[in-house]
């Protein structure tokens, strides 16, 4: 490839990069889009190179992906995510193969279809999670779990299709590709116990360049000796790279150093993907399907993760914010395909079809967790079908008898010093608190604790809110501050209310919302340091003296 070539794609990737942020879209929508636009205007004619690019990309992919994993974690995650993201996987793939073949694919086409349809992107969804804070909740470890079993169950697939590529489906054939499987995983273990390890400790880890070109060049050799002479994938090899290296103590370095490179090959791949949309006159034959199959992605996906979740004994919000995370096909289905493809199994227009579900499924969903709050308002009222009358959240949820006692929503980080407080002064307080493991803490230190989301109505009563004296929210979803807000404002006998906020700008919102007192880290941090300044001026002996008591207090909190 040229270098003014090599200039246009990424030019062109970041334009739709840009575009994409500016809608609160993932940018591997904008890279797609990207890709459909070259080929389009004409501006790019031979695609075959993007796909080799793509590979590497896809191979680096599952080299962090393996790096990252953890084996000993799947049977940890919870009978929850185990059940839900299993039964996930078989529900959407039973109705999306029967679906398809309703709507004219042929067996194998189908088959290739539903099992695409079934891999969310647990890329885009931690980060999703990670920019709503709402990852420690219990949707969001629910969520991360079932989506971690995707990734196994789309692991196990890759290896699958690696043995059909082997040039049959006989009884020798798959013994002979289990022979080599098992020989590769042994391989892999011995190098990752008593080869790597040593290596990387005498030799490479005192210097962070040779670090990242060895770990490089051992995830693409090794992914290239695992597709060729052992006739599986370049996929799997990656994957199997990464596992090799997980064990290392320098894994999360050699991640966040690989982590622009494959960033930098996966906009290709993702540019070649969106260059598959075009397919000349056949575009109406994938425009309908399409759309139903993004419906069915949309509205199916998160309707089978609601019912298994309620059937478990969820609330219906917990059950409805984890079933939003599987509204949208990811990078795995992508790969599937284009795999797919590769062996001779699907021809491009299925491709495409994929790709143009991704697509719009990607784009929708986003819109649709980052409203989730709103959305759950609006449908709260029809859910209530999936919700058993005793929930396990229930049970954690007990009204309290409290009167004139201190809320705090929010027990980690800050709240942690706050609960503190309120028991040294002798301050009837209860805490409000959605991550699991922050309620197990403070319920076996005795503390009047309430499991669950203060956007929760029932939460909020449970709390006996109306008979509080004071409120602290020291949770920085804007959303759910303005709920807790909206519901003390209709009471005759109004709390008062101490609210954290990131940005001057949301604090104005919650000012004007009805809060007492609104707390913005950044100025407050500000205004800390310049009273410091002021009381005790810039002498090095009295700011020491204040550094070490402050060292103190710090060590004796933990």
């Amino acid at each position: 490839m040229e270098f003014s070539q090599l200039a246009i794609l990424l030019v062109t990737a970041a334009m739709f990069g840009l575009l994409a942020k500016v809608f609160k879209q993932p940018l591997l929508i904008g890279f797609l889009f990207a890709g459909f636009f070259l080929v389009l205007t004409g501006i790019v004619d031979d695609v075959h190179q993007l796909e080799g690019f793509g590979q590497v990309g896809v191979a680096l992919l599952l080299f962090l992906l393996g790096l990252e994993m953890k084996l000993h974690e799947l049977p940890t995650i919870g009978k929850p995510a185990l059940i839900t993201g299993l039964g996930q996987i078989i529900f959407t793939s039973t109705i999306g193969f029967i679906f398809s073949k309703i709507i004219g694919f042929g067996t194998i086409e189908s088959l290739y279809i539903a099992i695409a349809l079934t891999f969310s992107s647990t890329i885009i969804m931690v980060k999703l999670l990670s920019e709503k804070k709402d990852l420690a909740s219990l949707y969001g470890k629910i969520s991360v779990g079932f989506l971690l079993v995707q990734d196994f169950v789309a692991i196990m697939i890759l290896i699958f299709l690696s043995a059909l590529g082997n040039g049959g489906l006989g009884f020798v054939e798959y013994l002979t590709v289990a022979f080599k499987a098992l020989l590769l995983v042994l391989l892999v273990f011995a190098l990752s116990k008593r080869v790597l390890p040593k290596v990387f400790d005498k030799l490479i880890a005192d210097n962070q360049e040779l670090l990242f070109v060895v770990s490089i060049a051992w995830a693409l050799g090794f992914a290239s000796f695992v597709a060729g002479p052992m006739g599986f994938t370049l996929e799997i090899g990656g994957f199997l790279a990464g596992i090799a290296l997980s064990g290392l103590p320098e894994h999360l370095q050699i991640a966040t150093r690989a982590r622009p490179l494959r960033d930098f090959f996966l906009t290709l791949f993702f540019i070649y993907l969106g260059t598959q949309l075009v397919i000349g006159s056949e575009v109406l034959s994938i425009l309908v399907p399409g759309i139903l199959l993004s419906l069915f992605v949309l509205i199916g996906n998160p309707l089978i993760v609601i019912i298994l979740l309620g059937f478990l004994g969820y609330k219906k919000r917990t059950a409805f914010l984890s079933g939003l995370t599987v509204a949208q096909i990811g990078e795995f289905s992508f790969i599937l395909m284009a795999m797919g493809a590769a062996l001779g199994h699907v021809q491009q227009n299925h491709v495409a079809l994929v790709v143009f579900v991704g697509a719009v499924t990607m784009t929708s969903s986003t819109y649709m967790i980052l409203g989730a709050d709103k959305l759950f308002k609006k449908l709260e009222r029809y859910l209530g079908v999936f919700e058993k009358r005793h929930t396990r959240e229930g049970a954690l949820a007990q009204e309290t008898q409290l009167s004139g006692h201190v809320v705090l929503v929010g027990a980690d980080r800050t709240g942690t010093s706050l609960s503190k407080f309120l028991q040294k002064t002798n301050r009837e307080y209860l805490i409000v608190d959605f991550n699991p493991a922050v309620f197990e803490r403070m319920s076996t230190q005795n503390a009047n604790v309430v499991f669950g989301d203060i956007a929760d109505s029932d939460i909020i009563e449970a709390a006996n809110i109306d008979k509080a004296k004071l409120v602290i929210s020291t949770i920085s979803h804007l959303e759910d501050n303005l709920t807790l807000l909206e519901y003390i404002n209709k009471l005759d006998n109004k709390p008062l209310t101490i609210l954290t906020i990131p940005t001057r700008k949301d604090a104005l919102k919650l000012y004007a919302a009805g809060a007492t007192y609104v707390i913005v880290p950044d100025v407050v941090a500000g205004e800390h340091i310049s009273h410091l300044l002021e009381i005790h001026g810039y002498g090095e002996v009295t700011l020491s003296k204040i550094g070490k008591s402050h060292y103190e207090r710090l060590a004796h909190a933990r």
